[in-house]
């Protein structure tokens, strides 16, 4: 689909087709010839990504126009893992843990891990303020990642627990 600029009149059009290639090509990668290993079976395959969801898997697949190609021969293709439960520069008994949101992200990356799950702490049993702190420490963060909390007090704020879990979407 070409731009709204284009479609007005206000932009040539080479200029709105090199700007969509531009954007197909920046989102779009082909993993071709790896060795796909998933939860039943390891076969040779390629696999489309696009905007960092897997759209395709299978032999020989038509690679769209201006994607970025990398050849996987000889390599394992492997979805990424996901650690349920972290402690990232998390307080406790009077220290703090060793990595942050950076440092144990490239471990886990390293490791082929690329979602964790980290164990956000309220801040004198405020959900919403633990979740405010948790999201500041995640700013430095290298992969995907969401939280998990203990309800560690029960208040009025608890109560209103809906209003909190709506603003996380």
């Amino acid at each position: 689909m070409l731009s709204a600029a284009f479609r007005r009149g206000t932009l040539g059009f080479r200029t709105a087709v090199l700007r969509q290639a531009h954007r197909n090509a920046s989102n779009v990668v082909a993993l071709r010839g790896g060795q796909v290993a998933n939860h039943d079976r390891v076969f040779r395959a390629d696999v489309i990504v696009e905007n960092g969801k897997i759209q395709a898997v299978g032999e020989n697949l038509e690679v769209p126009v201006g994607a970025r190609e990398i050849d996987c021969t000889g390599k394992y293709v492997m979805p990424g893992g996901i650690d349920p439960h972290t402690h990232l520069d998390m307080p406790f008994m009077g220290d703090v843990t060793c990595d942050d949101f950076f440092t144990g992200h490239c471990a886990a990356l390293a490791g082929g891990t690329t979602l964790h799950v980290d164990f956000a702490l309220p801040i004198n049993h405020d959900l919403e303020e633990g979740l405010k702190v948790w999201k500041e420490k995640a700013k430095i963060a290298a992969m995907d990642y969401c939280f998990h909390m203990a309800v560690t007090g029960w208040n009025d704020k608890v109560c209103n627990l809906a209003r909190l879990i709506h603003r996380c979407r």
